[in-house]
């Protein structure tokens, strides 16, 4: 299998497509998994680089159908806020003004919240994408990151954390903030950029399902720069042909993802986080044990 998949095509588009879509909102890292799928089929390299953060739009749009309810209000809602934000601005001042709205307006400062989020990744991963992709796209890294990210929602779970915060309209600015610092540490390949958005959030005191969700979300302006970057810089080395597989790659991408996105979303009401550090823990240690 490995020499008959080492090549960018249909058929490692599906492979690829469907882990993509099984890992991305799983705290368990997809880019980790494309790296070891890759490798272990032989794709690896500068377009394997591309390809697995390229096809991560497929997971993209699968959030944004499986959402579109509540983006739609969110939008909404947040364009009439800030009508009467600015009218306000005219009557009490700039700074009485903002102080209320960022306890009337949630909508609104729910989305500045989540470009604030979106933020410390976006500034470090510009200024280091290019150092990551070269010396950390390996098996080796993947699995320490797995192994100690697996410690870390072990440990974060034994805290036993209170949540006060139990609808994404309750996530402030500054709480948004810290989940995208905590966002950046995804930028190690292995970690999980829904790992780390979920145990941050967590940490900043959402309940298990709000974090997940809001894991969702952030993902949204994270991926599409991500992804849209890549694609831009990896345009001209892509033909036809593997555009077209791209494109396969990242509809089995998006009907995979919107299943698991469904799924993950019910689990994380009944469920911890343990699984999956197991998992992470296990994994790791196959992977050290079998690659030298």
């Amino acid at each position: 299998m490995r020499a008959a998949m080492n090549v960018w095509g249909p058929e490692l588009a599906v492979i690829l497509g469907i882990v993509e879509g099984l890992t991305e909102f799983l705290p368990i890292s997809s880019t980790g998994h494309l790296i070891l799928i890759g490798h272990w089929l032989g794709f690896t390299g500068e377009t394997a680089a591309s390809v697995a953060i390229s096809i991560q739009l497929g997971a993209i749009l699968a959030v944004v159908v499986y959402e579109r309810q509540k983006l739609s209000a969110f939008f909404s809602q947040a364009l009439t806020e800030q009508a009467s934000l600015r009218a306000s601005c005219g009557t009490t001042g700039w700074m009485d003004a903002l102080t209320q709205s960022m306890t009337q307006h949630r909508n609104l400062w729910f989305l500045i919240g989540l470009f604030v989020a979106f933020l410390p990744a976006a500034v470090l991963g510009l200024l280091s994408h290019h150092w990551i992709e070269t010396h950390l796209f390996n098996p080796r890294t993947v699995a320490i990151a797995s192994i100690i990210g697996g410690g870390i929602i072990m440990g974060v779970e034994a805290l036993k954390l209170n949540p006060r915060v139990t609808q994404l309209g309750q996530v402030g600015v500054r709480t948004a903030f810290w989940v995208g610092v905590a966002q950046c540490v995804a930028l190690i390949p292995g970690a999980s950029r829904s790992g780390a958005t979920i145990i941050g959030a967590l940490l900043q005191g959402m309940d298990r399902k709000t974090a997940t969700e809001y894991s969702f979300f952030l993902a949204l302006p994270t991926l599409i720069a991500a992804t849209g970057y890549k694609l831009l810089k990896s345009a001209a080395t892509f033909s036809s042909h593997d555009l077209m597989a791209l494109g396969l790659g990242m509809i089995v991408a998006f009907f995979v993802a919107w299943a698991v996105i469904a799924g993950f979303l019910t689990f994380v009401q009944r469920h911890s986080l343990m699984v999956f550090a197991y998992y992470r823990i296990a994994m790791g240690a196959l992977v050290l044990w079998i690659i030298p």
